[in-house]
């Protein structure tokens, strides 16, 4: 594989799945890890996830954005790790606020339509949702189809 190739197989893994494990920094410098659902957008070269206000990998990344992300292929065989810079959106704090707009497009990209959408903008500003935007920057990993010795 190219540079190129296998630069563009690591970040279609980004695609494959939605389900991956976003690492932060702790106040002392060690990771701390977390399991989510993110959605990755190749046009913007962006991972966004959904996050409560109150979590610590929202706290550790307001006081320090940078983040890395870990996505497997089902075998384990493949996987991609993603390195950036976060970037959080204001909280939640209107049913038809611009934060409450992006989670619902969030929404829409990992599992479809929502069977009560009013249900859903209450309940992102009743849990003090946020949507954390991971710029991709660094990608590196073991693409699907490398050989693997």
């Amino acid at each position: 594989m190219t540079q190129d190739t296998t630069h563009h197989a690591l970040l279609a893994l980004l695609s494959d799945g939605r389900n991956g494990v976003l690492v932060t920094l702790k106040r002392d410098g060690r990771p701390q890890l977390s399991n989510v659902t993110h959605h990755y957008y190749p046009d913007e070269g962006v991972l966004r996830i959904s996050v409560t206000d109150d979590r610590a990998k929202t706290r550790n990344l307001r006081r320090d954005p940078r983040a890395s992300y870990h996505v497997s292929a089902p075998d384990h065989r493949a996987y991609t790790v993603a390195e950036g810079t976060a970037d959080l959106s204001p909280v939640a704090r209107d049913p038809y606020d611009d934060t409450v707009e992006e989670l619902i497009r969030l929404y829409r990209d990992v599992l479809g339509e929502h069977p009560d959408w009013d249900d859903y903008r209450a309940a992102m500003v009743r849990d003090r949702r946020l949507v954390v935007r991971l710029r991709v920057e660094r990608a590196y990993g073991i693409p699907r189809g490398a050989h693997q010795g």
